[in-house]
């Protein structure tokens, strides 16, 4: 399996896309995954933003990567596409990004639902809407030859039974999951049930973990978490995520592992780093 980690992670050091670049050379993990701007920011523009804006030319940014030898390993586009506004914004968000993905060596492009209900809309009626978002999508996801991953990380996409029906809004090898160790957890399911359940569509996986006190105060009452704040391996959920890790190996799982936790301008970020190589080296699972 590949080891890469979502920029995330530095958000709260301000770091710059490139200084993120530079983590990751230095601590020798080859695959990154970032969230896609469409459009200006004052932050971003003063590099105090560890995202990607999709002004920023792909060819260029890829043969910058390269001198680095770090490649993308997702982009995340997970503006909510279960409400009112994912037509509105949602939808052409996406649709800007697969191409731009295309360009910047890229195969996969993270999309999601909203953390509540959306309002005026009953479930069905949600689930019709992304239906039709999905198809859309997928179409312009086929011809660019991205895989369009659904991310557990909302009232919908946490729920089994409802990302099952969403997996199948297309027939296609284009729609897939990212599977979120600490989404399914915080949201009150079983991880390794959820994942045990979509093995097969998993294209990508968040290794997340979750601290005993955001355990206990929102678990089974939130769908999701940004970044979690403790180190991977420190939390509640460690032990799931090293059943995760086995069942990802013995369903023949060879894509990325990207670490999701609060960085604290490296050292958090770098301890998850060694909790994960040593884990896979436990587990006999070959890593890069």
């Amino acid at each position: 399996m590949k080891i890469g980690f979502h920029t995330d992670a530095f958000n709260s050091a301000y770091f710059s896309f490139e200084k993120c670049l530079d983590w990751a050379r230095k601590n020798d993990v080859h695959y990154i995954e970032c969230g896609l701007i469409d459009g200006v920011s004052w932050i971003h523009g003063l590099g105090y933003q560890p995202h990607v804006a999709l002004y920023e030319n792909p060819i260029l940014l890829r043969r910058k990567m390269d001198s680095y030898g770090v490649r993308f390993s997702q982009v995340d586009a997970a503006f909510p596409l279960s409400g009112k506004d994912g037509p509105i914004y949602g939808v052409p968000y996406v649709m800007k990004a697969i191409p731009w993905a295309h360009l910047a060596g890229c195969e996969r492009v993270d999309t999601t639902d909203g953390l509540h209900a959306p309002k005026g809309l009953n479930d069905q009626a949600a689930l019709d809407l992304m239906k039709g978002e999905y198809e859309q999508i997928i179409e312009v996801a086929e011809a660019h030859k991205i895989i369009v991953n659904i991310e557990p990380h909302g009232y919908f996409t946490t729920k089994p039974d409802m990302m099952e029906k969403m997996l199948a809004f297309c027939d296609s090898p284009c729609l897939r999951m990212n599977m979120d160790t600490g989404n399914t957890f915080i949201a009150g399911q079983d991880p390794v049930a959820f994942l045990q359940r979509f093995i097969k569509k998993v294209s990508h996986v968040h290794v997340k973990d979750v601290s005993e006190s955001l355990a206990t105060a929102v678990r089974g009452q939130q769908t999701g978490i940004a970044v979690s704040q403790c180190a991977i391996g420190d939390g509640v959920n460690a032990d799931n995520i090293k059943k995760c890790l086995a069942l990802l190996r013995d369903n023949g799982y060879t894509g990325v592992l990207s670490m999701e936790c609060e960085g604290q301008a490296g050292p958090m970020i770098e301890k998850s780093l060694k909790w994960l190589r040593k884990t896979l080296d436990e587990l006999k699972i070959p890593a890069e």
